[in-house]
């Protein structure tokens, strides 16, 4: 052990008793997709004790140039993630725990999922799930950090239970669904994956090794193509959020959940979110024409890509063909809509 993490050790910040410390100790990373992967890569090769490895995805060719766990046997057999994830991980550090699950984090198993876990890495791409997350982990008091990337802009914040805001203090209310750019329609670079992931692994060790006088405490935004950072200053949790003050968790209410119905016979999914709003049909158009053959008339808009069909209406609900499966859905939605 002492010579495989040599140089981690000689980091007084961390020493021989953190890297201790960091052995005990056990992470949720939730989505493994390009933030995910390289959380987990980090904490691997530092030298984890454990990582619990939850995503609802398999892996295609067009997350290599910035999911750097991944290659393109993972993609030619559409591996899940998670899965992959766990393979690649086993090579790189035999000494570390690696468990896996390939589902769809949802009300039924966030909780059970904290189990045992000194704390949460958000690798999502989607607000419903980092909200549920969020809701979970301030009732259970595990520290999460979450994360978010597209373009060349990302942002992280580190959320200690009743000590820092919650996600919901900040933005009490869930971004509408369609609200705004994902990475299967703005682009991604992998620069500013490597930026937001290098703060919350940071962070992450920070909280492991036991020391959390260095966290930043603030929310931190980076735009690499115009050359910004900005730091906000994080105070105390907002007295008024329900979630902070344990009156309720609105994300881990069942009526909270979005409505999933699969469609029989037709092989499609219907998608009902629960942040239901009105939908600028003609901006979500231009977006889709860049991914698939897309269509649009003045009550929805369409779009084909690849075996799936995606047909979105103006107040978000979305009907998504060529799958049954509604965490597939779930994620195709996330994907190309958003939110």
């Amino acid at each position: 052990m002492e010579d495989r993490y040599s140089r981690q050790i000689l980091f007084s910040e961390i020493g021989e008793r953190g890297q201790q410390r960091l052995r005990r100790s056990r992470a949720l990373i939730i989505g493994c997709g390009a933030l995910g992967s390289l959380q987990a890569e980090m904490l691997a090769r530092a030298g984890i004790g454990g990582l619990l490895i939850v995503d609802r995805d398999f892996v295609e060719f067009s997350n290599l140039h910035r999911q750097t766990l991944f290659t393109e046997e993972d993609a030619r057999e559409r591996t899940p993630k998670a899965v992959a994830c766990a393979a690649h991980l086993g090579a790189i550090n035999s000494e570390v725990e690696v468990q896996s699950r390939i589902t769809d984090v949802n009300t039924s198993n966030i909780e059970e999922l904290l189990d045992d876990c000194d704390l949460v890495l958000d690798g999502t791409d989607n607000f419903s799930t980092r909200y549920l997350i969020n809701d979970a982990c301030v009732k259970h008091g595990v520290a999460w950090i979450y994360g978010a990337a597209v373009g060349a802009y990302g942002l992280t914040m580190t959320v200690l239970p009743r000590e820092t805001p919650c996600l919901r203090c900040l933005f009490p209310d869930v971004p509408r669904a369609g609200s705004g750019p994902t990475c299967d329609t703005a682009g991604v670079i992998m620069p500013i994956i490597a930026t937001v992931v290098a703060v919350q692994v940071a962070e992450a060790l920070k909280i492991l090794t036991g020391r959390r006088q260095a966290l930043h405490r603030s929310l931190m935004q980076f735009d690499l193509w115009r050359n910004e950072w900005r730091r906000v200053p994080l105070g105390a949790p907002d007295g008024e959020c329900p979630v902070c003050n344990g009156t309720s968790y609105p994300a881990l209410e069942a009526e909270a959940a979005d409505q999933i119905v699969v469609l029989c016979g037709r092989d499609a999914v219907q998608i009902t979110p629960l942040n239901r709003g009105r939908l600028n049909l003609a901006e979500l158009f231009e977006r889709f024409r860049t991914v698939g053959e897309a269509q649009a008339n003045p009550y929805l808009v369409r779009v084909q890509v690849g075996d799936y069909e995606l047909t979105v209406f103006e107040d978000g609900r979305a009907i998504v063909r060529g799958t049954e499966d509604a965490a597939r859905a779930r994620a195709l939605y996330a994907r190309y809509v958003g939110a």
